[in-house]
C-alpha cells in the first residue's frame, strides 16, 4: 500500500507514486502486519519524549485534541499551581521549570491521552495499551480502568512526591541486554541496579551518583555505549522507599476499575486486570524495575504486531524493534509526532504508516469530504494473493535450537556441529526497516554497503574475531518495496592462524536461489587504536562549502533521503579530508543495537564526495580491508579520509571527544556507470563487477636476449 502525505499540490510525491519510487511524502508498507487487521497496541512512554513546543501545531489544527487537552487541565487543576496549556505554548512562570518533574510528568502525560483521543477519532482503536513508568498511567486511563480525575491524580501526586529524591540519585542507559548489566552492578550491593529493561540490547540502571559514574567508567573502559539519563533522582530504585508512605496515603482515594481495553503491564510483564492498579500498584510501578521489554514479547505472543507510540517523539520503538527482531514475529512501531514535527501533516503521516501496516483508518475523519477513487490499472506484477512465510511467536530462536543473534538485522545464530562454523540469519524488509528506504541509488533502494560491513563486523563478535581483515562485496542487494530479503551470513572454520572465512547471501521471499553479495575473511583482535583526532578541526583545516551538497548528489544519483544525510562539517588539511557526522534523532535511540549505524558509517564516507562535488559518476564501495570496531552504538563521528591508493582511502572514525570509535585500513570503490546497477540486478546478470577482456597486440619481435632465472627451483 502507498500513501501521498502532504499538500494537495505535491507534485514530487505524485510523481513518486506514479513511478514506485522512494519519497518522504509516500508512505509505504505491507498491509497486515498487524497480523489480524486492526489489532492496534497503544504504548504510552515514560520521560523522554518531550521537547518544547511539543504538540502546539495540534493544538491549532485538531479540535479533537485542544478540546481533550482542555479536559487534561480540568482534571489536573485541583493537584497542580500552572496552567497546561500555558506551559505547552511556552507561557505563564511554569514554562521556565517545565523540565522539573512535577511539571514534564503530568504535561506528558495530557500529551500522551490527548494524542491516543485523536487516533481514536481516526477510528483506530487500541486492542490492548501498555506503559512505561509512568507512561502506565496515561495507558491506565486510556484503557477505562483509571477515570481521567484519578488518573491526574496519579500523576500530579507522585511526581511531587518525587521531588523530595531530586539530587539524591540519577539514571544511566546502557547499550547492553539486562543479564550483563545484571553481573557488572554486582559489584554495587544496595546501591545501584537494573531500573528498566527496554529491550535485549538497552537497559537502564538506576541509583547513587557515585556507582554511576564508577559504572559508566567501566562500561567506556570495557567499550560498552552507556550515557546519563537527565534526571536528578533514581526513580525504580530502593531510593523510592523514602516516599512510600506518603504515595500510599495520597493514592488510598483511587478508584480502579475493569477497563474495556486489555492492560499488559510493565510491572509484571503479562496482562492485568485493571481493577489491581490501586495505591500499592503505583507504588510498585514506581519501585520496581520496568519489565517493558517482557511485555513487548507478552504482546507479541499474542499475535500483536502493530504498536503505535501515542507521545511527542517515538522513544520506545528502538527497543520495541530490537524485540521484535530477537523474536523474529512480523512487527512494527510508529510514531505519533517527532521532535520539531508537531503538526496535523506530522500526525497524518503517522496516520499512513499506520494503515499500510494494518490499521483500520477512518479517512473522512482525517478528509471530510473526500471520496475514495479507484486507482488507474498497471502492469501485472506476479505477486500472489495467499498468504506466505507465516511466522508465529512460538519460533522464537531459542526455542528452534538456535542463539538470539541480538541484532536489528540478524536474528539467530547457531554453531555448526561439524566444523565449528557459525551461521547467522536474518530478514530485511522496507517495514522492520523503514531507514533502508532513504538508501536510494540511481532510483534503486539499495542495501548500503556500509552495512555489509556491520554483518561482517556482527559476524567476527560471534567467534571472538574483532578484525574483518577483507571484504569484497560482489552483487548488490535491492530492498523490495513488499516482501522480505532473507540474510545469511556463514563463518568458516578457524584456520592454524585463527582465521575464518565469511561470506554472505541474500535472498527474496518466495524466491529459490541464494545470490552471494559479500565475500571475506576474519581475523583476530587486531592492536589497539593508532589515530588521534582530539584535536578538532585540526590546524590548518580550510572549511569545504556544503551548501546544496545533497541536492547536488540527487543529480549525481545518489537519493539520499534524511536518515543518510548526516554530514553536518567537513574541512581539507594537505591530502586528508576531516568531517562531522551526525545520526539523526530518530535513528539515535536505536544506535546502540548496531556495532555503527550503516547510515552513520555511510555519511562519513559522504566526506570525500564533498572534497571532490565535481565528480559526476556515482561511486560504491567494493572492497573493504581491515576494518576494526573499537567502541558501538555511536550516534556522532568525527572522520578523517586519507589516501591509500587509486581510489582507494582510508577511514579513521572516533567520537566527539576524539576516542577511537572505528578504522578501516583501505576502502576501494569503483565508479558505477548509469544503468548499471539495473542491469546487475536483472535475472540476466547477477554481479555488479564482472571480468571484462582487455584485447593485447601481438609484439612484433622477441628479443635474442638470454635470460637466466635466479632463486629457488631455478
Amino acid at each position: 500500500a502507498r500513501i501521498v502525505c502532504g499538500a494537495a499540490n505535491n507534485q514530487l510525491a505524485h510523481r513518486a507514486l506514479t513511478a514506485g519510487t522512494p519519497s518522504a511524502s509516500v508512505v509505504c508498507g505491507v498491509s497486515g502486519v498487524a497480523q489480524e487487521r486492526g489489532r492496534a497496541v497503544f504504548v504510552f512512554p515514560g520521560q523522554g519524549s518531550q521537547w518544547q513546543g511539543m504538540a502546539v501545531g495540534l493544538l491549532d489544527s485538531s479540535p479533537v485534541f485542544a478540546g481533550a487537552i482542555e479536559e487534561c487541565e480540568r482534571a489536573l487543576a485541583p493537584f497542580v499551581d500552572w496552567s497546561l496549556s500555558e506551559v505547552l505554548r511556552g507561557g505563564g512562570a511554569a514554562a521556565e521549570r517545565w523540565e522539573q518533574v512535577d511539571v514534564l510528568q503530568p504535561v506528558l502525560f495530557a500529551v500522551m491521552v490527548s494524542l491516543a483521543g485523536v487516533w481514536r477519532s481516526m477510528g483506530v482503536e487500541p486492542a490492548a495499551v501498555v506503559g512505561h513508568s509512568q507512561g502506565e498511567i496515561a495507558a491506565a486511563c486510556v484503557a477505562g480502568g483509571l477515570s481521567l480525575g484519578d488518573a491526574a491524580r496519579v500523576v500530579a501526586l507522585r511526581s511531587r512526591a518525587l521531588r523530595r529524591l531530586s539530587g539524591l540519585g540519577g539514571m544511566v542507559s546502557v547499550a547492553a541486554g539486562r543479564a550483563w548489566v545484571e553481573q557488572v552492578v554486582e559489584r554495587w550491593p544496595d546501591r545501584v541496579g537494573v531500573a528498566a529493561a527496554n529491550g535485549p540490547g538497552s537497559t537502564v540502571v538506576s541509583g547513587d551518583v557515585p556507582a554511576l559514574e564508577e559504572l559508566l567508567a567501566l562500561c567506556e573502559a570495557e567499550g560498552v555505549r552507556a550515557r546519563r539519563v537527565p534526571v536528578d533522582y533514581a526513580s525504580h530504585s530502593a531510593h523510592v522507599e523514602q516516599i512510600r508512605e506518603e504515595l500510599l496515603r495520597e493514592l488510598a482515594v483511587v478508584e480502579p476499575v475493569a477497563s474495556r481495553v486489555p492492560f499488559c503491564s510493565a510491572v509484571t510483564g503479562d496482562w492485568l486486570s485493571t481493577e489491581q492498579l490501586d495505591a500499592e500498584y503505583w507504588v510498585r510501578n514506581l519501585r520496581q524495575p520496568v519489565e517493558f521489554e517482557t511485555a513487548t514479547r507478552s504482546l507479541l505472543a499474542q499475535g500483536l504486531g502493530l504498536f503505535i507510540e501515542c507521545s511527542p517523539h517515538p522513544v520506545l520503538a528502538p527497543g520495541i524493534t530490537e524485540t521484535i527482531a530477537a523474536v523474529d514475529v512480523p512487527g512494527v512501531v510508529v510514531g505519533s509526532l517527532r521532535r520539531d514535527e508537531g503538526g496535523m501533516e506530522r500526525f497524518a503521516t503517522s496516520v499512513a504508516q499506520a494503515y499500510v501496516h494494518g490499521a483500520d483508518v477512518d479517512w473522512t475523519a482525517l478528509l471530510p469530504g473526500g471520496r475514495q477513487v479507484e486507482l488507474p490499472t498497471y502492469a501485472f506484477q506476479r505477486r500472489r494473493y495467499w498468504l506466505e512465510d507465516a511466522r508465529s511467536a512460538g519460533s522464537a530462536p531459542d526455542a528452534l535450537g538456535l542463539d538470539a543473534a541480538r541484532h536489528p538485522v540478524l536474528g539467530a545464530a547457531v554453531e555448526l556441529a561439524e566444523d565449528q562454523g557459525v551461521v547467522l540469519t536474518g530478514r530485511l524488509s522496507a517495514s522492520t526497516h523503514p531507514w533502508l528506504l532513504d538508501h536510494v541509488v540511481d532510483g534503486m533502494v539499495l542495501l548500503p554497503g556500509t552495512a555489509w560491513v556491520e554483518l561482517a563486523v556482527r559476524a567476527g563478535d560471534e567467534v571472538g574475531c574483532g578484525l574483518v581483515e577483507e571484504l569484497t562485496l560482489e552483487a548488490p542487494l535491492t530492498i523490495p518495496a513488499n516482501g522480505t530479503v532473507a540474510v545469511q551470513v556463514r563463518v568458516g572454520t578457524e584456520d592454524p592462524s585463527g582465521r575464518r572465512s565469511l561470506s554472505v547471501h541474500a535472498r527474496p521471499a518466495g524466491a529459490r536461489d541464494w545470490t552471494r553479495h559479500a565475500d571475506g575473511r576474519l581475523a583476530p583482535e587486531p592492536a589497539g587504536e593508532s589515530f588521534d583526532l582530539t584535536v578538532w578541526p585540526p590546524a590548518g583545516a580550510q572549511p569545504l562549502a556544503l551548501d546544496g551538497f545533497y541536492e547536488d548528489l540527487a543529480a549525481s544519483g545518489y537519493g539520499y533521503g534524511p536518515v543518510f544525510q548526516g554530514l553536518r562539517a567537513a574541512w581539507r588539511c594537505g591530502d586528508d579530508v576531516f568531517a562531522e557526522v551526525v545520526l539523526p534523532e530518530d535513528q539515535a535511540e536505536g544506535a546502540a543495537a548496531f556495532g555503527i549505524h550503516p547510515a552513520l558509517l555511510d555519511a562519513a564516507l559522504h566526506a570525500g564526495l564533498a572534497a571532490d562535488r565535481g565528480e559526476a559518476r556515482v561511486r560504491l564501495p567494493f572492497t573493504w580491508n581491515g576494518v576494526t570496531l573499537f567502541a558501538q552504538g555511536a550516534t556522532n563521528l568525527r572522520v578523517r579520509l586519507s589516501p591509500a591508493g587509486p581510489d582507494t582511502v582510508s577511514v579513521s572514525l572516533a567520537d566527539t571527544e576524539g576516542r577511537p570509535v572505528a578504522h578501516v585500513d583501505a576502502l576501494l570503490t569503483r565508479a558505477v556507470a548509469a544503468g548499471q546497477l539495473r542491469q546487475a540486478t536483472s535475472a540476466d546478470q547477477d554481479s555488479l563487477f564482472a571480468i571484462s577482456w582487455t584485447p593485447v597486440s601481438p609484439v612484433s619481435s622477441v628479443s635474442s636476449e638470454r635470460w637466466v632465472v635466479v632463486g629457488e627451483g631455478g
